[in-house]
Parts: structure tokens; C-alpha cells; sequence
């Protein structure tokens, strides 16, 4: 009704000029009986008003499309009315459309062709990465260990790009499957020994729940764990040489939490952590920080229906809680 409104106030205000400059006409003339010259008025006004009537009956669906907020864009398609407007209306949403899908599908297509340059570039450089490392060990310390120091921190950034990445199809990368909790923790322990090693912070793990088993995927609750234990171990390293990981259940749903005696996350950050490229005041002293992991940690877990939550005091340390449903559970 608004945009039918807008669009014919100029039709009233031209109307109305008419029928006063008609009146005055007739005034100067000398014609004097009011009575007629106001039965013109309204007759004039009652026309006016019959035929917005009839026009905002015969488009209304044409005005109510404009007006609509659509939800997908099929409503686009769907028919507005038999007037010659609402056609070539329609035929202008058809032509639209079409090109809008045509330009998508060339976005997605380049979209699909830079993932798997990025996947196979990440893949080519750990080639290379490898055969520095191999070659490395044959040198004397502390060259040898300032090497694979550096080769490490590498393949780290490599597999932030390449998850990153897959993360655009990350719904078809998902294999469900029994994971157990404390065989998965060492497998990221033994992953992770010389990062452990190499800042003098090792983990302790407390298994309050035997034989703790989850569904959920391995390759991505992997992922998760590591940016943890990256994140822990990095904010510890010189203020403690502890981390606590642990498995216990909560009403019937499992729980992992990875606590370390760091630094610590300011109040103002907290809410802010998961944000992508967000490195809040640690950002400024840890240089290394990209932003990313926690952002793509938080990522894989609501695709996984897992939920982080972060308790943190200022220097005195963070603990994250990875909290499995009762139904991912299994025992």
C-alpha cells in the first residue's frame, strides 16, 4: 500500500490543481453558485478515488511482491498477476535471476578450482618440509632442533590453511564414527612431543570416566584438540611447565577439558575469541597469533554439535570445555 501510495501522489496533486484552477476559472467568470461548483468538486474527487481503487484492486499483487521480504530466491519465480506490468515484471525477475545463477555458478566453480590449488599446494610443500627434517636430523644440535623447530612451525601453518580450506565443504569431509576420548588424546600427545618438549610443558591427563567413547569425526575432533593443546601449551610456556586434560561425563554426556596455568584471557576478550583474525591483547605480545584457530576450532564444533565453552582468570590460566551431547555419548 505504501509504494501504491507514493507512486500516485503525484497523480492527486495534479487532480487537485486542476479541479482549483478549473474553480478559480470559473469564479473569475462570474459564476457564483457554490452548491454546483461543490457537487463538481466531489464528483471529480469520487472518480479520482473510484479509479486508485480499481487500479490498486487490479496490481495489489504486483505491489505486494515489491513489498515482500523474500526468504529464497524462488519466490522471485513465482507468478504476480495478468496485468501487462506484473509480465513484464516477471520476465524481468525471470532474466534476473537466471543471471544471478549464472554468475553464482561461476563463483562456486572458481571457488572449487582455488581449494584444490590450496589442497594440493599444502600437500607438495610437505614434501619438501619432510626431506628438510630428515636432512636436519643428520646435522649437530642446536642447529638440528633450530631446524625442525622452524619446519614445524611451518607444517602447523600449512594444516591451518589446508583445514581452513576444507572448510568450505567441510559437511561432505564428515565420517561419523565411535571415537574413544583418551586413544584419541594420546594420539594428539604423541602427535605434539617435541612442541611439548621443545617449550618444556607437558600435559597430564586424568581419565575420571573409563573407556569414554563419542560419535563424532575423529579426523576433525583431532583438529580441535590440537588447537587446544597449541593454544595451552603456547600461553604457558614460561609461567608454568603444566597442562591438564581430562574425561569425565556430566549428566550423561561427555566432557574434555584442556586447562593450563598461562597467562590467562582478559574479560573483554572472552566473547571475542572465537571471532575470525580476533587476537585480542595476547595478539600484541605473541606475535605468531593469526586469529584463526580458535575461530575455526569453534567452526568444526557446531558443525560437529559439540560445544566449547572457556572459563579463563588472568594470570592465572584457561580451561576449555569440549561438551559432547547425550546422544554422541555412547558410553
Amino acid at each position: 500500500m505504501k509504494i501504491f501510495l507514493k507512486e500516485h501522489v503525484g497523480l492527486v496533486f495534479i487532480q487537485s490543481m486542476q479541479v482549483i484552477l478549473f474553480c478559480l476559472i470559473i469564479f473569475l467568470s462570474g459564476f457564483r453558485d457554490f452548491n454546483i461548483l461543490l457537487y463538481g468538486i466531489l464528483i471529480s474527487f469520487f472518480l479520482l478515488f473510484c479509479y486508485l481503487v480499481f487500479h490498486y484492486y487490479r496490481r495489489r499483487h504486483f505491489y505486494e511482491k515489491l513489498s515482500m521480504q523474500s526468504i529464497n530466491l524462488k519466490q522471485l519465480l513465482e507468478r504476480t498477476d495478468d496485468t501487462p506490468i506484473g509480465e513484464v515484471f516477471d520476465e524481468f525477475t525471470k532474466s534476473q535471476y537466471q543471471l544471478f545463477m549464472n554468475q553464482l555458478k561461476e563463483a562456486e566453480d572458481h571457488q572449487t578450482n582455488h581449494l584444490k590449488f590450496i589442497d594440493r599446494w599444502v600437500h607438495q610443500m610437505k614434501t619438501p618440509l619432510s626431506v628438510i627434517e630428515l636432512t636436519a636430523k643428520e646435522l649437530d644440535e642446536p642447529d638440528s632442533s633450530n631446524i625442525r623447530e622452524e619446519t614445524e612451525r611451518l607444517k602447523n601453518g600449512l594444516n591451518t590453511v589446508l583445514y581452513m580450506a576444507r572448510m568450505r565443504t567441510i559437511q561432505e569431509d564428515f565420517q561419523i564414527k565411535s571415537v574413544n576420548l583418551e586413544e584419541i588424546i594420546q594420539e594428539v600427545n604423541q602427535e605434539n612431543k617435541r612442541f611439548y618438549i621443545r617449550n618444556e610443558v607437558y600435559p597430564h591427563i586424568a581419565i575420571k570416566s573409563e573407556k569414554q567413547t563419542v560419535e563424532t569425526d575423529e579426523k576433525w575432533l583431532f583438529f580441535i584438540l590440537e588447537q587446544l593443546l597449541h593454544n595451552a601449551v603456547k600461553y604457558t610456556a614460561g609461567k608454568s611447565n603444566r597442562i591438564d586434560i581430562s574425561v569425565d561425563q556430566l549428566a550423561g554426556a561427555a566432557v574434555v577439558e584442556v586447562t593450563d596455568y598461562g597467562i590467562g584471557i582478559p574479560e573483554h576478550d572472552i566473547k571475542r575469541i572465537f571471532q575470525a583474525f580476533y587476537t585480542g591483547d595476547h595478539g600484541r605480545t605473541f606475535r605468531e597469533s593469526t586469529g584463526m584457530g580458535l575461530f575455526l576450532t569453534k567452526e568444526v564444533a557446531d558443525y560437529l554439535g559439540h560445544t566449547i565453552k572457556v572459563e579463563s582468570i588472568v594470570g592465572k590460566g584457561t580451561t576449555f570445555k569440549i561438551f559432547f551431547t547425550e546422544s554422541q555419548t555412547l558410553s
